[in-house]
């Protein structure tokens, strides 16, 4: 059973829309709870408190959970403030899930945990969360170790200016990026204000069927034609194709995140500031080239055909 999802607008800072997430809900009985991600992955947007407080009040009037991804919740920047789930829930059931591999430079340290709000107020949610935990106590890997580190971490005096260190080196960079980025023609971005990654999305109909990149390797260009021969390929897909042929430089396309908007997304987590400056620029250099290497209404034998793919995106809904 797939998902009902709804839209999040790159015009108003990957903000969800509302009023969609509404009528998806009302229109579709079957939904039982909600999926919220803040901070945002892929798109790096933080919610405010009054957005909570819309998807809350939606989802106590349709009965329905809230399952709130929050493993960002503490890299958050830029002057932006938002809140977890426990300070605006209310009378709601749900689960937040929270974790510390985004916040501590500790590789393989992937140990995350959940809370439950509410389960008293609805029999059937009780019985979900029972599923769940169920379900992980057949489990046989061991988290002894970050669970007997993690107090003595958060604990830690020099914890918080940690953080406060991490979260002044993203700012920074995604204002880089933003300032590089914003003034390419033919494509929205926001500057990011938590998590650590950008997204960039091409404006509807600037992708183009056969548009591509000079390759100087004719080995890795043989492959990426291969490669973008593939039925059906994304346009945003064959954009990253070329790109890393082009330039090598690697990102992920939008489409992969169930969405109908094309475009990409690249981390801020590069250490060196001017690698990064020249990362950013040599993207921003990619864009241009490619949005402008085959003109309206011209097509370039023996390259791909492929039609663009129109319509904004959504995504988000717990079914």
């Amino acid at each position: 059973m797939h998902p009902i999802c709804y839209p999040l607008s790159p015009r108003n800072n990957w903000y969800p829309d509302l009023e969609e997430l509404r009528n998806r809900v009302k229109c579709n009985p079957a939904v039982s709870g909600i999926l919220v991600i803040n901070p945002d992955n892929p798109t790096g947007a933080v919610y405010p408190v009054s957005v909570l407080k819309e998807i809350v009040a939606i989802a106590e009037e349709f009965n329905l959970f809230i399952i709130a991804d929050e493993i960002y919740q503490n890299i958050v920047y830029s002057g932006n403030e938002t809140k977890p789930l426990a300070a605006v829930i209310g009378e709601v059931p749900g689960i937040p899930m929270k974790g510390i591999s985004k916040e501590f430079p500790w590789p393989g340290s992937r140990y995350g945990w959940i809370e439950v709000y509410n389960s008293q107020k609805d029999p059937q949610f009780a019985k979900y969360v029972e599923s769940i935990v169920n379900a992980k106590m057949v489990e046989v890997c061991s988290t002894t170790l970050p669970q007997k580190a993690i107090p003595q971490i958060l604990s830690h005096p020099g914890y918080e200016s940690f953080l406060y260190g991490r979260r002044r080196r993203y700012e920074h960079f995604s204002e880089i990026a933003f300032n590089t980025l914003k003034k390419v023609d033919g494509i929205i971005t926001n500057q990011t204000n938590g998590a650590f990654y950008v997204t960039v999305v091409f404006e509807k109909d600037r992708l183009k069927q056969q548009q591509y990149l000079k390759i100087p390797d004719k080995d890795v260009q043989n492959l990426v034609e291969e490669l973008c021969a593939e039925p059906d390929m994304a346009p945003d897909k064959r954009f990253v194709y070329y790109l890393i042929g082009a330039a090598g430089i690697c990102v992920v396309p939008l489409s992969s995140f169930n969405t109908n908007l094309q475009g990409f997304r690249f981390t801020l987590l590069e250490q060196s500031e001017l690698k990064f400056r020249k990362t950013t620029e040599i993207l921003a250099a990619s864009i241009k080239e490619y949005l402008e290497s085959v003109p309206t209404g011209i097509s370039l034998p023996g390259r791909h055909h492929l039609e663009p793919v129109g319509g904004w995106g959504s995504k988000r809904s717990f079914r």
